[in-house]
């Protein structure tokens, strides 16, 4: 633009000619004569002359089309041809000599696909709720693993609550559902979700038929199960980027927790901090509206809905129980009887007459066994001679009170130590070391009360003597 001006100025104003005002100027004079007389502007691009690339043949343009329509036909949207892998094949299978760009404006000329339009939505209090998973990375443990996030979002005012769960099967599904309606403190008359098997016993959409688990939960809290279409993301567009957001915002730097409890913590305290947050349209904050949409809620009933997977299971000759392809230990007064067994979706509680028998974080492994060493210890006092080879010893004991143990010469030690470990925990693993017998571990955990010295907070203050009394009285004996 500054070129054009001073070619303009100069002939204009100061009447230069063509060959002056390029040496002044530096510049080429066809770059003159291009903008002598004000016919062609820069901020004006002609337009092509719609010839044709003489390396784009008939052949080349036809293996494009072919290739464009097989994607068409496979409806695979994320294995689908791109310009550069069509480039690739050129080269390759038709031994092209044109340039990737060649190819790269043919494909998009072809494609010539239309930008998708969205109608803008607009939803009452109460009146929807859009549900999806997603997945993150995470560190539980020092163990970096792959987890499962469930998302709940509200229409209305865009609240959300996200959960974090091992697997997405209908457990876990069903026990964010749950949690979710409890965080809004209400039932909405609808909520939407895809066609996702936890979900869906068959078909889709419309004509999708629930699970018998959802149907019982949807019919217990009287909201609606809406499905979406196939590939239709767009019908829960609220929900849809939700994942993306927590993983960005709360997720990143990638957390370090104990715990999956932990995580959820972390991502409960997320979605509080988040109703402080004015979404853009919305005539308030997210934890204002909160107040609108809990008016016209589906108040929750009184009974909580059992989002468990539930089995009837016999304590096997072992003190085990099989669940979901794993064992798990009870006590072993339960050998022989019927115990409920109860799968959520992180964790599962064993119970016996009402009562929980046992509780662990639950193993999507195969064939693995977990133990508890409280529920065989009685057991094996009464049969010693089996410390040293006992599974649940050997699965249950850290490696270096596990070496301690291996060199007692008495059964009746290793039970003694391994009380105080479950007396003392961990704490008796940092002694051992140091020690050749029980009589000395023990010697070390007893607590000697040395006699301590008296402190005071304040210093003590003495009164001068008041000796007027001595006076008179000394008086009275002189008379």
């Amino acid at each position: 633009m500054e070129i054009y001006e001073a070619i303009r100025h100069l002939k204009e104003r100061e009447h230069l000619g063509q060959r002056d005002i390029a040496k002044r100027l530096k510049i080429s004079r066809n770059t003159v004569a291009k903008y002598w007389d004000g016919e062609t502007v820069p901020w004006e691009r002609k337009e092509g002359t719609g010839k044709t690339c003489s390396v784009i043949t008939d052949e080349v343009k036809e293996f494009i089309t072919e290739c464009l329509s097989i994607d068409e036909e496979s409806g695979l949207k994320k294995q689908q041809h791109t310009a550069k892998r069509i480039y690739d094949r050129l080269v390759d299978e038709k031994k092209f000599t044109g340039g990737e760009s060649s190819v790269r404006r043919l494909v998009a000329e072809l494609r010539n696909r239309p930008g998708k339009a969205f109608i803008p939505l607009e939803y009452e209090p109460g009146e929807s709720s859009q549900v999806d998973w997603g997945e993150a990375t995470v560190y539980i443990s020092e163990e970096k693993i792959k987890i499962n996030i469930w998302c709940m979002r509200e229409c209305f005012s865009d609240d959300f609550i996200c959960q974090a769960f091992y697997r997405q099967n209908e457990e876990s599904f069903l026990e964010g559902m749950r949690g979710g309606l409890e965080y809004f403190e209400g039932v909405p008359r609808r909520i939407i979700f895809d066609n996702a098997k936890v979900a869906v016993k068959e078909g889709f959409g419309l004509h999708a038929k629930t699970t018998d688990k959802y149907y019982a939960m949807s019919a217990h809290y009287a909201f609606e199960p809406v499905f979406c279409n196939i590939a239709a993301g767009h019908e829960k567009g609220l929900v849809e980027g939700l994942v993306g957001f927590v993983r960005r915002n709360t997720l990143v730097p990638i957390p370090h927790v104990e715990s999956i409890e932990e995580l959820n913590a972390l991502l409960l305290a997320a979605s509080k901090k988040y109703q402080n947050h004015h979404v853009e349209g919305k005539p308030a904050a997210v934890g204002e509206m909160t107040r609108l949409y809990k008016k016209k809620m589906i108040p929750l009933p009184p009974y909580r809905f059992d989002t468990s997977r539930t089995q009837q299971m016999k304590v096997d000759d072992f003190s085990l129980v099989r669940f979901d392809h794993n064992k798990y230990s009870v006590p072993y007064t339960l050998v022989g009887k019927k115990v409920t067994v109860k799968g959520y979706g992180n964790n599962i509680k064993i119970i016996y007459e009402n009562t929980i028998a046992a509780e662990y974080v639950r193993d999507y492994a195969h064939s693995a066994t977990h133990y508890r060493l409280e529920h065989y210890i009685d057991l094996i006092e009464k049969r010693p001679r089996s410390v040293y080879n006992a599974a649940p010893i050997k699965n249950t004991v850290p490696p270096m009170l596990n070496d301690f143990l291996s060199k007692l010469n008495n059964p009746k030690d290793v039970i003694k130590v391994l009380r105080l470990y479950l007396e003392q925990g961990d704490k008796i693993c940092d002694l051992v070391s140091s020690c050749a017998t029980y009589e000395a571990l023990s010697a070390k955990l007893i607590d000697v009360d040395l006699p301590k010295a008296v402190r005071y907070d304040e210093e003590i203050k003495v009164s001068a003597p008041n000796l007027k009394c001595y006076d008179k009285l000394m008086r009275i004996v002189n008379r």
